[in-house]
């Protein structure tokens, strides 16, 4: 065995579970669980360096964590998730669960439970001051997944087809939009600048919409600088995609940023995921900056 080889054997593969309560952290971990990872639930902050203290584990480890842990705080996780992230020895990513607010607050109408951050209040308001505290995570994650439209069968599914231990294929790729004006993606492994493309911003019937709109999309492009571009994109890619899954990586996160991340971006992302998705990759796609627009109207 090369020294190369017995160094990506020893790598501790850690996911990090969170997200709001609700969203289906838990119903997560149990999938990650029957997955082949050894699962831990909200175990205190300060035991996590002595967890990987030594030789890596035997299996990939799944840790939860969430506004009910004991120690948790803001600041305390996202220095975690620094620490996890610049460590060689270990392959992190942090998994969001997120959920939109009428649907958590169906949940908990129809569980009957207390949201731990509402007490004897409305849970709404409970909802609403976790899913504030927990954006700055929230922006950190390396993979989101909105659980609004899934039932625990479906997100169970959906955990097993990203995180399984026994495909052959286990490379995820993950295909963001976004805002330079926001600041670059911190998770993202690629980065395409798309910003020389005609903005369909200064053209009053598209600047409403999004890049998600055949309109836009089209008009992006019809910009003669496109074609030759997006060529360059995906034959960077699909070159490159193969090598990393060779390295070992299990996830791939490659970032096009436009001025706004609101047309360009988005469009040149849609693009990008369908391309990939019909070469046989695992494909999801982020919109940094909807997600936020969303957010900030619900």
């Amino acid at each position: 065995m090369s020294a190369e080889t017995a160094t990506q054997t020893e790598k501790q593969r850690l996911v990090l579970v969170t997200g709001p309560s609700g969203a289906g952290r838990t119903t997560a971990i149990r999938a990650l669980e029957d997955a082949g990872y050894e699962a831990i639930d909200n175990m205190p902050l300060s035991l996590l360096p002595r967890l990987l203290q030594g030789p890596a584990h035997q299996r990939p480890l799944a840790l939860g964590l969430d506004v009910r842990n004991r120690e948790f705080s803001t600041d305390a996780l996202l220095e975690v998730i620094e620490d996890l992230t610049a460590r060689d020895s270990i392959d992190f990513e942090v998994l969001y669960l997120d959920c939109s607010d009428d649907v958590l607050l169906r949940r908990y109408s129809e569980t009957r439970r207390r949201h731990p951050l509402a007490g004897a209040e409305d849970p709404l308001r409970g909802i609403l001051r976790e899913k504030k505290a927990l954006q700055t995570v929230r922006d950190r994650a390396s993979i989101l997944i909105d659980s609004s439209a899934f039932s625990p069968h479906d997100l169970r599914a959906e955990i097993t087809r990203m995180f399984s231990l026994e495909l052959a294929q286990k490379l995820a790729v993950s295909v963001h939009s976004f805002s330079y004006k926001r600041g670059l993606p911190r998770s993202a492994d690629m980065v395409f600048d798309c910003r020389f493309l005609r903005n369909p911003h200064w053209e009053a019937g598209l600047r409403e919409l999004t890049g998600q709109n055949e309109d836009v999309a089209r008009y992006v492009k019809d910009d003669p600088r496109y074609e030759a571009f997006f060529k360059q994109v995906c034959d960077l890619t699909t070159t490159l995609l193969p090598a990393y899954l060779e390295e070992g990586k299990s996830h791939f996160t490659i970032a096009l940023g436009c001025t706004g991340g609101k047309h360009r971006s988005v469009a040149l992302t849609e693009a990008l995921a369908q391309i990939l998705a019909l070469a046989g990759w695992q494909v999801s796609c982020r919109h940094r900056e909807l997600e936020r627009a969303q957010g900030a109207v619900s």
